[in-house]
C-alpha cells in the first residue's frame, strides 16, 4: 500500500512539473507575441524545446518504441497542423478571431482523422 501511495505521489509531482513547463513556454510565447515580436514568439513556440522535452520524458517513462512511435505520429500530424495555421492566416482578416480559430481547429481535426484512418488502413495491409 505504501508503494502505491509513493508511486501516485511521484506521478502527481511529474504531472505538475510537466504542466508548469508547458505553461511557462505558452506564457513566454504569449508575452513575446503581445509585444509585437511575432517571429521571435513563433521561434520559441516551434523551437524543439517542447518536443525534445516530450521525447526525453516519454523515453524515460516508456522507452524507445514509444518515443519512435510518437515521433512518427508527430510527423504525420504536421501537414494538418500546417493547414490549421494557414486557415488562421487567411481567415482571420476576413472572419475574425473566433470564427477563423474554429474553422482552423475543425479543419485540423478532420484532416487528422483522415490521416489516422489512412495510417490504420496501411498498417493493416
Amino acid at each position: 500500500m505504501v508503494e502505491v501511495k509513493l508511486l501516485q505521489t511521484m506521478q502527481l509531482k511529474t504531472f505538475i512539473l510537466h504542466f508548469i513547463l508547458g505553461g511557462t513556454i505558452v506564457s513566454v510565447v504569449t508575452f513575446l507575441g503581445s509585444q509585437g515580436k511575432g517571429m521571435l514568439a513563433a521561434f520559441v513556440a516551434t523551437f524543439p524545446t517542447m518536443t525534445a522535452l516530450t521525447f526525453a520524458l516519454l523515453y524515460g517513462k516508456a522507452g524507445q518504441a514509444a518515443t519512435v512511435n510518437y515521433a512518427k505520429g508527430l510527423l504525420l500530424m504536421t501537414p494538418p497542423w500546417i493547414i490549421y495555421v494557414l486557415c488562421l492566416i487567411f481567415l482571420l482578416p476576413r472572419w475574425g478571431f473566433v470564427k477563423s480559430l474554429i474553422a482552423g481547429v475543425l479543419t485540423y481535426m478532420i484532416l487528422a482523422g483522415i490521416v489516422s484512418i489512412v495510417v490504420k488502413h496501411f498498417a493493416r495491409g
